[in-house]
């Protein structure tokens, strides 16, 4: 089956060059992955600043090309697409930013955001039908048309706001959304408002969601399965209930660790994870990308790359620690996926 968006191989290098006096940053690194059409998915792609996630996103939106691979969109190069081709891409594929005031023209009214899709798309043969579609989408997700409709941005609060473009994403009825960092810029109280919405358009709609985020508490709460990174790579991946509950791979262990807790009578401390994520990697280096921060670091580590572990059914770790359980077999992150959730479970 043609995958509905797949990176394959992808490696991009910011800076760098023949003429350039340092190696250039690599934001991703060799990084494979794919979303099927069916059935729909909740993947969750988690990692400190500067493991990549962001520009995964801009890569698999086609905002940026790679700088090796291709990113695919039904079989077909992101870059490379024609016409009506990046017409159905731009309909099949929505985004949700992370900061949802950058979005608005402060000089419209919000309802400009949800009308311009349904023109630029033909959505709604008159006006009265959009007003009715705009209205049946806001109410969609948790929104109230008559205190939302007619008011400037700084009339909403940054919940309203965001909740406006999963609205906005919904409009065009995509098979996939990708949602980068869509609560980390609104208050602790809204953050599952919103996360509920998105999970509600997946059951209800049978949308895929791709939801980037540093914070592996939300990743949990809403995802099927999780991409764990680290500089451009996969460190785990698989079933969210076993990489959460029963980390592998050491920097996921000190990720979990790093969740304080809300038990006062167990003081939280941290764990200090030392050098700085996000310092710039050379574009070409040995062993793993971990060893100058890893507690259980082996010689082997610091020679070689490793690959991904199958430790479990529903999981892979990128750690020779488990150098004894079998290799994922080629780039298939999708032999350790957890079954999708069945609608309306």
């Amino acid at each position: 089956m043609t995958a509905l968006l797949e990176a394959r191989h992808v490696t991009k290098v910011f800076g760098g060059g023949r003429f350039a006096k340092a190696p250039g940053t690599v934001a991703l690194d060799d990084f494979s992955f794919r979303v099927d059409a069916e059935p729909p998915t909740i993947t969750a792609i988690v990692g400190e600043s500067g493991s990549g996630k962001t520009t995964l996103a801009r890569l698999l939106l086609g905002l940026a090309a790679p700088t090796s691979g291709e990113v695919l969109y039904r079989g077909q190069d992101v870059q490379r697409l024609s016409g009506d081709e990046r017409r159905r891409f731009l309909r099949d594929v929505q985004v949700i930013f992370q900061d949802p005031y950058e979005v608005y023209n402060p000089f419209y009214k919000v309802d400009h955001v949800l009308e311009t899709p349904i023109k630029k798309f033909r959505l709604a043969p008159s006006r009265e039908k959009a007003r009715q579609l705009m209205e049946e989408t806001l109410n969609a997700v948790g929104l109230r048309p008559d205190e939302t409709l007619g008011r400037h941005p700084h009339q909403l609060s940054g919940g309203q706001r965001q909740r406006i473009m999963v609205a906005r994403a919904l409009l065009l009825q995509p098979r996939l959304i990708i949602a980068d960092e869509p609560v980390s810029m609104v208050d602790a109280s809204l953050r599952a408002t919103i996360l509920e919405s998105l999970r509600q358009l997946h059951l209800k709609f049978g949308i895929s969601i791709l939801y980037i985020t540093h914070d592996l508490t939300t990743a949990y709460q809403i995802s099927q399965n999780i991409l764990v990174m680290y500089r451009g790579e996969v460190a785990e991946v698989g079933d969210v209930d076993l990489v959460v509950k029963q980390p592998r791979h050491p920097y996921t262990q000190l990720l979990v660790q790093s969740i304080p807790k809300a038990d006062p009578n167990h003081p939280w401390h941290g764990h200090e994870i030392p050098v700085d994520p996000s310092a710039p990697v050379a574009a070409v280096t040995h062993g793993c990308k971990f060893a100058d921060r890893c507690p259980y670091v082996m010689d082997i580590s610091r020679q070689q790359r490793p690959p991904l572990f199958r430790t479990d059914e529903r999981r892979a770790a990128a750690c020779f620690l488990y150098k004894e359980s079998p290799q994922l077999e080629g780039t298939d992150l999708e032999q350790v996926m957890a079954v999708p959730l069945v609608p309306g479970v």
